[in-house]
């Protein structure tokens, strides 16, 4: 009976490791020194700025008609609410390292991938990285968009639907670097 509780703890434990990995965010180790770094300046900038507008705007007086004051306070919930969600995001964060990132054959993490799609023969570059990490106007996907979930793992050659909320898209990888 012992042995079976043991088995069970174990088994307990393992899913609760497979869920809180399930959690974590990739993410390369320049997009956490940018988290990290709006993170510092609202900690050490924007937060005592507010806190200083907040001051000034209770020198003014009747409170309930200051709207100076209630920007203010709006201002500092939002400053508050966005370095909560940092923590959040920085303490989830799993570091890849895309520096040493090896020659690979398939569509990972930090990778570049060119695809043709085969409606309009239009090519397009991406580098696919983490959902903190996306620009698309730079040409930064997510891994965890439809892009991105459809090219992880693929190889050039291949060619891929994505689901978009326009329909799906045929494209065909024809470069990874």
């Amino acid at each position: 009976m012992f042995n079976l509780l043991i088995v069970k703890l174990h088994s307990v434990e393992e899913k609760r490791t497979e869920i809180m990995s399930s959690n974590r965010r990739p993410i390369s180790s320049d997009g956490l020194k940018k988290l990290n770094e709006e993170m510092d300046r609202l900690i050490r900038i924007e937060r005592p700025s507010v806190i200083k507008e907040i001051e000034i705007a209770i020198g003014h007086g009747d409170l309930s008609e200051n709207a100076e004051y209630t920007y203010a306070k709006e201002k500092q919930a939002l400053i508050e609410t966005r370095i909560r969600d940092l923590q959040d995001r920085i303490s989830a964060s799993e570091v890849i390292d895309i520096s040493n990132r090896p020659k690979s054959d398939k569509a990972i993490f930090g990778a570049y991938v060119t695809i043709q799609d085969l409606d309009t023969d239009e090519t397009k570059k991406y580098q696919l990285l983490g959902q903190d990490e996306a620009d698309i106007a730079n040409g930064i996907i997510s891994i965890d968009s439809p892009v991105g979930r459809a090219l992880i793992g693929k190889e050039v050659g291949d060619v891929v639907e994505i689901r978009t909320p326009n329909g799906v898209k045929e494209c065909e990888l024809i470069d990874i670097a």
